[in-house]
């Protein structure tokens, strides 16, 4: 049985897929700070609790990984903050810095072989904000854009290899991300993404033959909504 790893595995996009992955058979190894063996019920999930923003416990996370046998990566664990530049703690610049980018660079280089080897599948889950410039989002934007380059290089490297890799870069997804923004997803359903939509982009990749690699994968709400918090 093939096996997988999933980042931020313990809610919404990386729970998603994870619960896709089990549906499709394979093994699945989630990781997060908080998830459990029992978030999932299932003989084919192993939990492994990880802080991804933290470096000494990303490495030890990596030398653990290197014993699998991998043939599946998904870089899906992140957060964001959107405010005035400047106003951002110099914690939270270093922290989604390493979050959103160091750590899935760190993660791809622990499992790049046994993923090549495999004939294997690296997905990042990037975001909108890759692919274009939106005030108060600086640097979630460098951090999301930074993966984005790194898996279109990393294609370009591995190319004499059976590796596919692919970018998705979701617009607003209904999930917890926006739990501590002062914004949310629009209710209406043209107006929204679901975790859901990522899981379908992530087993299409996965079902098309493998000849064919989409290389970036965008997926947009048909209509733009936001759902703006009251101010506290």
């Amino acid at each position: 049985m093939a096996k997988a790893v999933v980042t931020g595995a313990s809610s919404g996009i990386g729970k998603a897929i994870t619960n896709r992955l089990l549906t499709m058979e394979y093994e699945v190894i989630g990781v997060s700070r908080s998830v459990q063996d029992d978030d999932f019920h299932h003989a084919n999930f192993q939990a492994i609790t990880c802080d991804l923003a933290k470096e000494e416990e990303t490495l030890k996370l990596c030398q653990k990984l290197k014993k699998e046998n991998i043939y599946i990566l998904i870089n899906c664990a992140g957060f964001g903050k959107f405010e005035p530049h400047e106003t951002l703690h110099v914690n939270t610049i270093t922290t989604m810095a390493f979050l959103n980018l160091t750590a899935p660079m760190l993660l791809t280089n622990a499992l790049l072989r046994s993923l090549k080897e495999n004939d294997g599948y690296l997905i990042n889950i990037n975001s909108i904000e890759a692919i274009r410039a939106s005030k108060f989002a600086a640097l979630y934007s460098a951090t999301k854009a930074g993966l984005k380059a790194f898996g279109d290089a990393l294609f370009e490297e591995t190319r004499k290899s059976g590796l596919s890799i692919t970018n998705i870069n979701p617009d607003m997804t209904q999930s917890n991300f926006y739990d501590t923004l002062r914004f949310d997803v629009s209710q209406k359903e043209d107006e929204r993404l679901l975790a859901s939509d990522i899981a379908d982009a992530v087993k299409h990749i996965l079902t098309m033959r493998k000849g064919a690699v989409v290389s970036e994968y965008t997926i947009r709400s048909l209509k733009f909504g936001i759902h703006k918090k009251a101010r506290r």
